[in-house]
């Protein structure tokens, strides 16, 4: 799968946003254990700062 970086810092090491070459949106946050939800083994939660997500509106990623 190719990843475009959409919105995120530089170093790679922080939450971010990415497109992929599937037509679908990927994030990049930091992978939640405890969060009392019943999920499928093949998913994964994860949390990313709402300013994040507000400045890939602004910028037109989302």
């Amino acid at each position: 799968m190719k990843l475009t970086k959409l919105v995120g810092c530089d170093e790679g090491e922080c939450p971010s946003v990415y497109l992929t070459d599937r037509g679908t949106y990927a994030f990049q946050g930091t992978h939640l254990i405890e969060h009392g939800r019943d999920i499928p083994a093949h998913e994964a939660m994860v949390e990313i700062p709402i300013d994040l997500i507000r400045k890939a509106i602004s910028d037109g990623v989302l």
